[in-house]
């Protein structure tokens, strides 16, 4: 609790330099917030302690190739799934500044439905370490080693194709990136965090949408700081967010791939693909004192209209992905 204290004391003070002093006095401005429940989220590392977090995104797809058909049944239902293991371990602590994050990728494993086009590139991941910096409320500062895996990822997911082109297969690169990059995404895009958050309070952000095609997508994120739980003598802060359809991707995410290739399978064979509609819901459990993700779920649903090639076959092709994703600190 001590060593909490110090940290959010810290951050604070260096916040209120650039924040024209406001304080954790100031009553919230969202509607229903409680002041008297205003907390800090910032996030804590300690010296010498590993956190190990697994995270999982799991697809089911359904592919309706034309929704107004009568007749024959024409969908085609699918699934993949990422599991990853993650350990962290501090370097360097700064409770006022930048800390130095050491990652060693323990396990990444890729399974999926349907025809199989070798070993997944995210799981070229397993066994690798990498650092970056990271602030007090959790936005990476310096990601360079964190790219440059994702780079190298990029390139195993490519295989020379008959004619000498490039084929990418299919890949779950973008799963491993959303939840690697955006682990404290709540409590880092709290506006003016050095006036604390209130139980009530808003805010919004953006996370990505990994699809199973290449598809830079986004949903638009608004938090909400719903209760503090006590759970073992502990504050927890529980976030609840809901999502929908972003019109863009910021430009600062990372690509793993570029150039002009082909993609294997129906989802490269499809194109033009549109979002139609996205709507879903999760929550997030945040150790107060300890400065650490306990839980987050997040779970949506995407559909999508995609278009043929023009070959002459005649087919309106929608696709349904529901999509989960959760992380969860593990047991020391």
């Amino acid at each position: 609790m001590a060593a909490k204290a110090q940290s959010a004391v810290g951050f604070v003070a260096v916040l209120l330099l650039f924040a024209g002093c406001r304080s954790a006095g100031v009553p919230d401005e969202s509607p229903g917030s409680r002041d008297s429940e205003r907390i800090f989220l910032t996030v804590d590392f300690e010296p010498g302690q590993t956190l190990r977090y697994k995270f999982v995104s799991h697809r089911d797809m359904v592919l309706d190739w034309d929704p107004n058909a009568l007749g024959a049944d024409q969908t085609e239902k699918r699934f993949e799934r990422l599991e990853m293991v993650n350990a962290y371990t501090p370097v360097m602590v700064d409770p006022y500044g930048v800390s130095t994050i050491r990652v060693v990728c323990e396990s990444v494993t890729v399974e999926r439905s349907g025809r199989q086009y070798g070993v997944d590139a995210a799981e070229s991941a397993a066994g690798k370490t990498f650092s970056f910096t990271i602030d007090p409320r959790g936005k990476i500062v310096d990601r360079t080693e964190l790219d440059a895996l994702v780079q190298e990822m990029g390139a195993k997911a490519f295989r020379s194709g008959p004619s000498g082109g490039r084929v990418k297969g299919p890949d779950m690169i973008g799963d491993f990136i959303a939840g690697q990059y955006f682990l404290w995404d709540a409590m880092s895009s709290v506006e003016a965090p050095a006036s604390g958050v209130a139980v009530g309070r808003t805010w919004r952000s953006r996370l990505p949408v990994p699809l199973p095609m290449v598809a830079r997508r986004a949903r638009d994120v608004t938090y909400r700081l719903s209760e503090i739980r006590t759970d073992k003598d502990k504050p927890l802060a529980i976030i609840d967010s809901v999502y929908s359809p972003a019109d863009a991707a910021p430009t600062d995410w990372p690509i793993p791939y570029s150039g002009r290739f082909q993609m294997s399978g129906t989802f490269g064979f499809l194109g033009s693909y549109r979002v139609l509609a996205l709507e879903g819901a999760g929550q997030e459990s945040f150790d107060v004192d300890d400065g650490r993700v306990v839980v987050d779920r997040q779970k949506y649903t995407v559909r999508m209209k995609a278009s043929l090639p023009p070959m002459g076959i005649r087919a309106d092709p929608h696709l349904t992905i529901e999509q989960t994703l959760t992380t969860e600190l593990l047991a020391p």
